[in-house]
């Protein structure tokens, strides 16, 4: 029976939550760890905490995630992880030999308010830490925010204890990209590449997270920041952020720290936030936009003129990362579809505040939440029926309860391939999410069609 249980009535939850849109902030920590070449994510805290945090990473990616753990016992919870984390860290660099660890802490080394920072530079002083290599951390408790808040909190802590200032600019540009597929991050720096822009992206886990099988292992493959990049970004002329909720806090520490002018748009899914994309990048940086661009933003245009009447007025229910449903709801908007429910489980109060702001000249009110559950969209989508329902591998269950054509889109996705190989994001990722609803809507109006109306051409 699966979810068929769920109610239609709603009400009012405090205290409870029912099949949550999000995981926990270590799996972000880890996921932005991953983008910094020869690093190890460490996770403090105890064993069953790093092998669920990798696990949901292997079965998204499909690619072995490496990472160490401080093993807590219940010694370790009473009397506090310092000697774990230590002894940890002179075990991974001796037997690992990564070029940094990076800490994130669990729910359990939070409580009991161990002091990382002091650790790290305990071990340091100890002769743990080998000459030229590095420990940074990041505090992310599990029972607050969601693996975005903690994608966030290792990245704004790579730019903190890295940056430095030289006084000589290296003439590049920072972009942090959000908590985007490898695929996507790939697609970013071809872009800039072919504005003529020269970049650091952080973090940056392509070719780490998509890599090729070559038949070699390799515990850290080829890609990634490099520690002397991450160094340099107070060097950098400017930061673009890439969505506000998960990469903001990164761009704004360096502006703070070092006066590096920052901004921050939103994920470049769609065309229009991926024009503002292309023109932030090109004021900043002087250039002109080549025919290459030009091109792709073209070819998008035109399968949307052609598709428009598969997709006007069809109705959305969406779940998932906040930055990633505001520039999706932008986009079905764009094309003339409906976004009726929108639901994520990151808290903020800004988010439900910039769809409201994108959807305020349609002709209905759409429902939107902030800290949200999947289980409330499952019962909106009760009183109000949609057309399509976008959302990650768990959204299939109310997919198929109330026979709604799915697209899976976000983290995470177990049951599918191809997310971590095919961008989203741009407007050749525009053009592929596209087909995405098409494929779905279009397989549906097949499935549904009388035997008069079953055509070879659309």
């Amino acid at each position: 029976m699966l979810l068929r249980h769920t109610k239609k009535e709603i009400l009012e939850r405090s205290s409870l939550t029912v099949n949550p849109a999000k995981t926990c902030q270590p799996i972000g920590a880890m996921y932005a760890s991953l983008g910094i070449q020869g690093c190890l994510p460490h996770s403090h805290g105890s064993q069953g905490c790093c092998a669920y945090h990798r696990s949901a990473l292997t079965r998204h990616y499909r690619e072995p995630i490496m990472a160490a753990t401080s093993s807590f016992t219940e010694g370790s919870s009473v009397f506090g992880g310092q000697a774990n984390l230590v002894q940890a860290i002179d075990n991974i660099f001796t037997t690992y030999e990564p070029d940094l660890i990076a800490v994130h802490t669990t729910c359990l080394s939070e409580t009991i308010g161990d002091d990382v920072n002091q650790i790290a530079i305990k071990a340091r002083k100890d002769g743990k830490v080998p000459e030229g290599k590095y420990v940074i951390h990041a505090a992310t408790p599990s029972y607050v925010g969601s693996h975005v808040t903690g994608f966030s909190n290792m990245t704004k802590a790579m730019a903190i204890q890295f940056a430095k200032k030289t006084g000589v600019s290296n003439n590049k540009f920072n972009i942090v990209p959000g908590y985007v597929e490898p695929s996507d991050m790939t697609e970013i720096k071809r872009m800039v590449t072919t504005l003529g822009i020269d970049s650091i992206m952080f973090p940056d886990t392509s070719g780490i997270l998509n890599g090729p099988l070559t038949g070699k292992y390799s515990m850290f493959p080829k890609g990634g920041v490099s520690v002397e990049e991450l160094k340099s970004t107070g060097d950098s002329i400017g930061s673009l952020a890439l969505g506000p909720i998960a990469s903001a806090d990164a761009v704004r520490a360096l502006d703070t720290k070092f006066k590096v002018p920052c901004q921050v748009l939103d994920l470049p899914i769609g065309l229009l936030a991926t024009d503002r994309f292309v023109d932030a990048l090109r004021i900043a940086a002087g250039v002109c936009v080549p025919d290459t661009i030009t091109r792709e933003r073209g070819q998008l245009l035109d399968v949307i003129s052609d598709m428009h009447q598969y997709l006007y007025g069809k109705k959305v229910a969406l779940v998932g990362d906040p930055d990633h449903l505001i520039s999706l709801t932008e986009f079905l908007v764009s094309m003339g579809m409906k976004p009726c429910h929108i639901v994520t489980g990151t808290p903020g109060k800004s988010f439900e505040k910039r769809i409201r702001q994108i959807t305020a000249h349609l002709d209905y009110e759409v429902n939107v939440r902030a800290s949200g559950d999947m289980f409330l969209l499952h019962q909106w989508i009760k009183n109000e029926p949609v057309d399509l329902l976008m959302a990650n591998t768990y959204g299939k269950y109310i997919a198929r309860d109330e026979d709604i054509p799915f697209v899976r889109y976000g983290f995470p996705i177990t049951d599918r391939v191809g997310h971590s190989y095919f961008p989203t994001l741009g407007y050749q990722g525009g053009i592929r999410l596209l087909e995405k609803i098409l494929d779905v809507l279009m397989d549906r109006l097949d499935r549904d069609a009388p035997e008069e109306k079953f055509e070879l051409v659309m």
